[in-house]
């Protein structure tokens, strides 16, 4: 997927929801709109990860909900994301003030996880959604490098397809990374058995 930032006057958040809510292409970083352009690639592997976190869903009988479109709100900022799968949680969803009319999440206790797969704009997967999710209170976060185009300092040298889990402990990320046969861990999904590899391998074309 590739991210665009559009040369539009600044947005706040009700226009943004007014103009763009239904259209899956668009997020809000601090006012200014972004137009993810998702790629056909980008979207194997998302729709992978969905199977995936669904079946698992589905096995252990869990009250979660991996929705079709959502939006997370961080508190206080002209800021919307929109990632590419979040899970859930049934159960506190009437806490939140906007759900009932609109998909979209202020609190981070209703996500159990969020997953971006990256893009061009990998900057703001491995630093701007760590701080953001992080701040939400939000439990697990994925970082799916599924090619391998994070910078040095966050995925290291010589590049490499890579995933990075992380989990919330008293307050702060603690993030592992995950490469070729490893099998991720979870604290949402310990049970879940997921190669790294298989979710890389959905990125490839078949021949």
């Amino acid at each position: 997927m590739t991210a665009v930032a559009l040369s539009f006057p600044s947005l706040d958040f009700e226009d943004f929801l007014a103009r763009y809510l239904e259209d899956g292409q668009y997020e809000l970083i601090d006012g200014e709109l972004i137009d993810l352009e998702p790629t056909g690639l980008h979207e194997q592997v998302a729709g992978f990860l969905n199977r995936q976190l669904n079946g698992a869903i589905d096995r252990r009988r869990l009250p979660w909900l991996v929705p079709m479109k959502c939006l997370l709100r961080p508190s206080g900022l002209t800021t919307a994301f929109r990632p590419d799968l979040v899970v859930l949680d049934l159960t506190v969803l009437g806490d939140e003030p906007l759900w009932r009319s609109q998909p979209v999440i202020t609190l981070g206790k209703s996500v159990k996880l969020a997953v971006e797969v990256v893009s061009t704009n990998w900057q703001n997967d491995y630093a701007r959604k760590v701080e953001d999710y992080e701040a939400m209170g939000i439990a697990e976060y994925w970082i799916v490098d599924y090619l391998g185009l994070g910078g040095k300092r966050y995925i290291g040298w010589p590049k490499a397809p890579v995933i990075t889990v992380y989990r919330l402990r008293d307050g702060a990320y603690e993030g592992r990374q995950f490469r070729s046969s490893e099998i991720l861990v979870s604290g949402v999904f310990p049970d879940l058995e997921l190669k790294a590899d298989r979710v890389f391998a959905a990125g490839a074309i078949a021949v």
